[in-house]
């Protein structure tokens, strides 16, 4: 497997600015840059399966960037953890953005990623360098299931210690049961970027991110989730990209009816669903693969 290139961005923050990572498949110069954001607690190695199969198709003469959020990652981690949250996340990306200097943009995003790019490409008056022609949103929208965002709290901020990789791994599947089918070696591929050493614990690994990421998080409510939706769909309103909705069947986060409205309103998101999946297809599956690699290029 060809590997990525790490880079870094310099991202202004109240506490002196941090650096954010990404990681860089295909041609430096190429002027098509797909960037693929990952969810929650995950990082931009989740995306290795897609960046590959999206250079060999388009004969690689894109770039696709995966950046590590703030927190995770190779990125810096913020002295004010009230820093991780989706704006300013958002601002970062901006900083990204203008380094890039993409002539053609897309976006993909999962969860989390996913509105980070409802702000950018809902957001007309944003300094991007070009907007954004095509947006995949996987399993996200402007309306999120509260007890999908319970479950979550359950486990966030828990980065453990473990004796090997395999440990981690099976810590990990219990939590993502709900990503869908994976083979043993398609699932360690995916866990070996989420662990890093334990600092002072020689032969320990523990998660690769912040756990106060979950400080923000645990002061969100189910009333300040709803107050949220109208700016979410005004922003979704907004979207002039063509946009492709991808859904785990089974999800708990992105309900049937949310879905369905997507398809309706704003952008008028074409909607694929993936049986045997929850929150959040992975795209290391053909078919998913297949899916936004058809959308990007063809």
């Amino acid at each position: 497997m060809n590997e990525p290139k790490l880079n870094y961005v310099s991202c202004p923050d109240a506490d002196g600015g941090h650096r954010m990572a990404y990681w860089e498949w295909g041609p430096a110069d190429a002027a098509h840059v797909v960037v693929c954001v990952h969810g929650l607690s995950r990082q931009g190695r989740d995306f290795d399966v897609l960046a590959q199969a999206l250079c060999e198709r388009s004969g690689n003469t894109i770039r696709v960037v995966c950046p590590d959020v703030v927190g995770r990652g190779q990125s810096d981690w913020l002295k004010n953890p009230m820093g991780y949250q989706i704006p300013a996340y958002a601002a970062d990306m901006l900083a990204l953005l203008a380094q890039l200097k993409p002539r053609t943009l897309d976006w993909l995003g999962t969860s989390m990623g996913g509105l980070i790019g409802l702000i950018l490409a809902g957001s007309p008056d944003l300094p991007l360098p070009a907007p954004i022609r095509r947006l995949v949103l996987n399993d996200v929208g402007p309306v999120i299931q509260w007890q999908s965002l319970q479950r979550i709290g359950e486990y966030l901020g828990q980065t453990g210690r473990f004796d090997s990789l395999q440990q981690a791994a099976d810590a990990l599947w219990a939590d993502s049961t709900t990503f869908g089918p994976h083979t043993p070696a398609q699932w360690l591929a995916l866990s070996r970027p989420m662990v890093k050493p334990l600092p002072g614990v020689p032969g320990s690994l523990t998660l690769h991110y912040d756990p106060a990421i979950a400080v923000p998080f645990r002061e969100v409510t189910a009333e300040s989730v709803a107050q949220g939706e109208a700016m979410l769909w005004a922003l979704y309103d907004n979207i002039k990209a063509e946009t492709l909705l991808t859904r785990g069947a089974d999800s708990d986060l992105l309900s049937p009816q949310t879905a369905q409205a997507m398809t309706q309103r704003g952008p008028r998101a074409r909607l694929i669903e993936f049986a045997g999946v929850g929150h959040a297809p992975t795209f290391v599956a053909a078919a998913q693969v297949q899916a936004v690699v058809s959308f990007f290029l063809d």
